[in-house]
């Protein structure tokens, strides 16, 4: 089922000052997730199997690599069966890399929010707008990310513009460089 993000991802110096905005607006506090997220080669987009203890999804997006806000057009199809879809996927398509991360999940309303621990790269936050059904509309989600970030003061050179797996094979290359 496809549906719309806006999202934003972000360097987080302190996990803690976003728990305490969180519980400052009633988040629901979902769990914390072991996830090991594969990263398959594809012409476009990026497409990854989510493999975890509370979410198991293979995921196609689109998204600009840009900081701050951006649109993400997202494919969610459930997947509980995740080491036989990986090897399908790895034989046909050919893992690019693979993301390992533990990710606090909560949300506020529509608003998915995710705290992570990524291997190799550090802490993170991220913020999701999420109009599951297109009904929502993309400045009202724009706005709904603008304002957590603002709550989370979160500075604008703390903001990513790749996804966690670009970060990582950048690491990696630089790794093979020197």
């Amino acid at each position: 089922m496809a549906h719309l993000n806006i999202e934003i991802k972000a360097r987080c110096t302190s996990p803690q000052h976003i728990r305490r905005i969180l519980q400052q607006h009633n988040a629901r506090f979902v769990g914390t997730d072991t996830q090991i997220d594969t990263y398959f080669n594809v012409p476009a987009g990026r497409l990854k199997l989510r493999q975890g203890t509370i979410e198991n999804a293979l995921i196609y997006y689109r998204r600009p690599d840009q900081s701050g806000p951006k649109q993400a057009d997202v494919w969610l199809y459930p997947c509980p069966n995740g080491p036989a879809m990986k090897d399908l996927l790895a034989a046909a398509l050919g893992v690019r890399v693979e993301v390992i991360k533990q990710r606090e999940i909560y949300f506020v309303e529509n608003i998915k929010f995710h705290i992570d621990q990524v291997e190799g790269l550090g802490s993170f936050v991220e913020i999701e707008a999420i109009d599951s059904d297109l009904s929502i509309g993309t400045e009202k989600l724009r706005a709904q990310c603008q304002m957590f970030l603002d709550l989370f003061a979160i500075c604008s050179e703390d903001l990513l513009e790749r996804s966690y797996s670009d970060m990582l094979e950048q690491t990696a290359e630089r790794s093979a460089n020197k």
